[in-house]
């Protein structure tokens, strides 16, 4: 699986003009599955999300999870994550998982970010999004989980 997360000030998740999702200080997580993903990847990377320290502590340092400072999770699905920008100038998605096996992870990525965290508001699995983000610091870290 891949993630971009991205420690906003604030983010939000509009479709067709309507708020879906919102969070105040936390990390917006942009997720892709690819197709040999399973929940066991999705799960590790979760922990991973939980537990980086991407926040400052009282001497500013980066030192802090999104646990330790009770931030949200806006999670957003995003399969161009996985873009193949190799050759030409036409972005292939066939690193992206098929979109039943995408929407599955996704699901129980979100289902899993509930269960251990407090503060969990989601985009929609295959919709059109309007992402709109205050990016604190900028600090945008990607990462990558594979089996």
């Amino acid at each position: 699986m891949i993630a971009l997360l991205q420690r906003v000030g604030e983010a939000r998740v509009d479709i067709a003009g309507e708020t879906v999702g919102r969070i105040g200080p936390g990390l917006l997580v942009l997720l892709c599955a690819e197709p040999t993903d399973t929940e066991a990847v999705g799960s590790r990377l979760l922990a991973k999300v939980l537990k980086l320290r991407v926040f400052a502590d009282e001497q500013g340092k980066m030192n802090r999870s999104v646990q330790d400072v009770g931030g949200g999770l806006l999670i957003v699905s995003q399969f161009t994550l996985a873009a193949d920008t190799r050759s030409g100038t036409r972005p292939g998605f066939s690193g992206a998982a098929a979109p039943a096996l995408g929407e599955a992870l996704y699901d129980r990525f979100v289902a899993e970010a509930r269960a251990a965290h407090p503060v969990v508001a989601t985009g929609r699995f295959g919709a059109d999004m309007q992402v709109h983000l205050v990016n604190d610091g900028p600090v945008t870290i990607p990462l990558r989980m594979t089996a």
